[in-house]
């Protein structure tokens, strides 16, 4: 018969081993979960990667290749922008060898889908990406900016002064080329906005000479000539940036912000277009006029970043209003760096713009940072109340020209975020209800533009 003490430690104890053993049981029986699909560029070795962020009682990357893929090499080519919709992924592609241009674009299917359940959808990720067209050649000229309009996609194009609208149902279904039709319009470095698949505005970079300013309209109508069908030109050259909202299309030209009313029955002339213009304000140290470059949208609001160091702000514009003013919030930033173009999410009721302030020289040492900005804390729909919620720093971009800075993406219910840091090698993950990084992942290479696409799993 055993002592009494050693009765009393078993009694003790064997609760505690029965916990721990149902914890390691239930641990290891937890269904896992994919919360989103990543989709990222690594500048450093020219190529695509995808990985489905998974979580059980901890989280998890599980990597994969697009099926496929066409073989691009970091020294022949470079990975442009990237949209998605509906489950389809654009990427443009721009060839760096002058004498075999290879460059054009890649159209995957991303294998996210929702399947219909009762009176709502679930998110699946049982297949796997693969390409659906990829069009690679020396004729289109090197792409820039990928635009989404209602489920079409717009890609501008240096050297052909042009753009090419590529339709999602004959990607979605064979790939086909019936869907993809080239328009004239544009010059240089090309953005574009379109309203309502109807119309297209496209712009020139030039800041000087006779295409300075100038934004090329035209008619996105089927059997339409594809030419443009008037241009007007901004006061100021310089134009790096357009979005459509509200009935208006807004450009980012070297000082400040310009708009006009969108013409979608195309009936305008050079001569009748009224350009309106929003200062963004003037350096009082260089007597500059700020700019921005890049433009977000949420509901009526086109939302931009100007300025650097201690004039960051990031600038707010009601496009329903009638006259259309800035209201600017100040973004406390260090000397030696600028804020990057913001992201907008929204999460559980509250409207988030994540900014990073990346350094302006590529061999600075000072602290990078993630700026979010809660941008309607009262919920009445107007950003005027805008307010700084909360500053970080982040790992090292990697600044190359345009590309290197940090990127930051969301699953499609606004739950979690997951931002690269180019310079580290470095994948992390957020969780937005309390803006906190709960998983990092070494991904080697240069992570920098990522896409998510789909939301959290949910299993009955």
């Amino acid at each position: 018969m055993l002592p009494r003490y050693r009765l009393l430690l078993i009694f003790i104890l064997l609760p505690l081993v029965l916990i721990a053993d149902s914890h390691r049981a239930s641990a290891q029986n937890v269904r896992p979960t994919t919360i989103t699909r990543v989709f990222w560029q690594d500048r450093e070795a020219g190529k695509l990667s995808y990985a489905d962020l998974v979580t059980t009682n901890k989280w998890n990357l599980k990597r994969g290749w697009v099926q496929n893929f066409p073989t691009l090499t970091a020294e022949q080519h470079s990975l442009s922008q990237m949209q998605h919709v509906d489950g389809m992924l654009m990427l443009a592609v721009r060839g760096t060898d002058d004498e075999n241009l290879q460059s054009g674009w890649v159209a995957i299917d991303t294998g996210v889908f929702e399947e219909p359940h009762g009176n709502h959808f679930h998110w699946k990720y049982t297949r796997k990406p693969t390409v659906k067209r990829a069009v690679l050649d020396a004729e289109q000229g090197n792409p820039t900016h990928v635009t989404v309009d209602d489920n079409t996609f717009y890609l501008g194009h240096d050297a052909k002064n042009g753009f090419t609208q590529v339709t999602l149902p004959q990607l979605k279904t064979s790939g086909s080329a019936d869907g993809v039709r080239f328009f004239s319009g544009g010059g240089g470095h090309i953005s574009l906005a379109v309203v309502d698949n109807a119309v297209a505005y496209a712009t020139w970079i030039d800041r000087e000479g006779e295409n300075a300013g100038r934004v090329d309209v035209i008619s996105l109508e089927a059997g339409g000539s594809g030419e443009p069908a008037y241009s007007f030109r901004l006061p100021s050259g310089g134009i790096h940036g357009a979005t459509t909202n509200s009935g208006k299309v807004f450009f980012a030209a070297a000082d400040g912000v310009y708009w006009v009313q969108a013409d979608t029955s195309v009936s305008e002339t050079a001569e009748t277009v009224q350009v309106n213009h929003i200062s963004l304000g003037i350096d009082e140290e260089t007597q500059t006029p700020f700019r921005t470059n890049a433009f977000a949208n949420d509901r009526n609001w086109v939302v931009c970043t100007t300025g650097s160091g201690p004039t960051s702000a990031l600038c707010l514009l009601n496009a329903a209003s009638t006259s259309p003013a800035v209201i600017r919030l100040p973004v406390s930033a260090a000397e030696g760096l600028r804020l990057t173009a913001p992201e907008l999410v929204l999460s559980l009721g509250k409207r988030y713009a994540f900014v990073f302030q990346d350094r302006i020289e590529a061999t600075s040492d000072v602290q990078e940072q993630l700026t979010v900005i809660e941008l309607d804390p009262n919920r009445d729909r107007n950003f005027s109340d805008a307010r700084v919620r909360t500053t970080m720093p982040v790992g090292a971009s990697r600044v190359e020209g345009h590309h290197g800075n940090h990127h930051i993406c969301f699953d499609a219910y606004g739950r979690h975020a997951v931002f690269t840091e180019p310079g580290e090698g470095i994948l992390n993950v957020m969780t937005l209800n309390n803006l906190r990084i709960v998983a990092r992942f070494r991904v080697g290479g240069a992570p920098d533009s990522i896409v998510a696409v789909g939301a959290p799993e949910h299993f009955h």
